[in-house]
């Protein structure tokens, strides 16, 4: 990587990694060894989005030359005892570095993305904190994964390894960009009330008075014991905040019935059980309507919930949609979550769509 990024002079790079396939500290010291003076930023995958598709196992390196791209960065450490206002604070720090860095016209263009662990309980805060410091700066980003074991993810800066921490890169450019979500599903008259919950946790102990796995399996025509990653991936429930309906993903059934939740959940919320639409379709419809805004679509950063790869598996859609991505030039990651300007979501592909060079001409 250290000759392609002297090659294009690059001046940042973003990297996602399984750690099934390498340590994050070891890969920081080979960043050290042989880009001494590359930074960077990234963290461990639940699968990568490649220029080949849809894969497992890989490490993924996306350079930014300096001649197209300006660039700061932050590592937000130890979010489970930061205030939001120290994180909204060190963002509006770092939008005051990059206007240093950035020319005048470069300056007027500027998108933010954000990498959280993604076992950290926090996202929805930090999220929130984080756009609160961008004011108008659109923010996509994704939670960090480790291959769906459920341990501990691990996030890269600059050779600073940790967990429990977020990253925020601010990103100048003239090329013309666009940020976007997509999703899959329509919410349903089957209602789902938590009445017993663990909320620092995202536990879900009991919908309407009933245990929470009976009461969900009962609601999607299936039994308790049947559940699965795929069973919760194919059956999101979703909640409605501002007139629009977001996914709210089960993570795992615990042995006593209760359910932990991708997203922040607490008593008294109001969920709706979801049914599909045609993910293919609907994804090829969100990079059309991209495509058609930038007059055409060089290359797309992507952020895809680990979750929508279970289920086109589990719908026999996989390969059209790794097609799919990869026809559109999809570079990124598989997430714990996503994150989309000032909401974290789940079961959603957000992304940020570059035009062609020459458009910017």
């Amino acid at each position: 990587m250290a000759a392609e990024a002297a090659a294009v002079d690059a001046g940042f790079a973003l990297i996602f990694f399984s750690q099934s396939l390498v340590d994050a500290s070891a890969l920081a010291d080979a960043l050290k060894l042989h880009a001494p003076s590359l930074a960077y930023a990234g963290c461990s995958t639940a699968g990568e989005i490649t220029p080949q598709g849809l894969e497992d196992g890989h490490i993924l390196a996306l350079l930014l030359p300096s001649a197209s791209f300006s660039t700061a960065s932050t590592m937000v450490e130890n979010l489970s005892s930061s205030s939001m206002d120290r994180i909204t604070g060190e963002v509006a720090s770092l939008r005051r570095l990059l206007r240093s860095r950035a020319g005048h016209e470069r300056a007027k263009s500027v998108f933010a993305l954000c990498f959280i662990d993604g076992l950290s309980y926090a996202e929805e805060a930090v999220t929130s904190a984080i756009h609160w410091g961008l004011d108008d700066i659109p923010l996509i980003g994704g939670s960090a994964g480790d291959d769906l074991k459920f341990e501990t993810t691990r996030l890269i800066s600059n050779g600073k390894v940790t967990s429990d921490s977020a990253i925020v890169v601010l990103i100048a450019t003239e090329i013309p960009f666009h940020v976007f979500k997509t999703d899959n599903f329509i919410p349903t008259d089957e209602k789902l009330v938590v009445t017993a919950s663990d909320p620092d946790h995202r536990i879900v102990r009991e919908f309407n008075a009933t245990n929470a796995a009976e009461e969900y399996a009962t609601s999607v025509g299936m039994v308790p014991q049947a559940l699965t990653p795929l069973s919760f991936a194919s059956h999101p429930v979703v909640v409605k905040v501002g007139g629009e309906y977001y996914c709210r993903s089960i993570q795992r059934m615990h042995a006593d019935g209760s359910l932990s939740f991708f997203c922040a959940i607490d008593d008294g919320v109001v969920l709706s059980i979801a049914q599909p639409k045609n993910m293919v379709e609907t994804t090829r419809a969100a990079l059309l309507d991209v495509e058609r805004k930038l007059g055409g679509i060089d290359m797309v950063l992507g952020f895809d919930c680990v979750l929508r790869r279970l289920d086109a598996r589990n719908r026999q859609v996989f390969r059209d949609i790794s097609e799919l991505y990869r026809t559109n030039n999809v570079i990124g990651f598989g997430t714990y979550g996503e994150q989309y300007r000032s909401m974290h979501l789940n079961q959603t592909f957000t992304g940020i769509a570059f035009g062609e060079h020459r458009a910017a001409e």
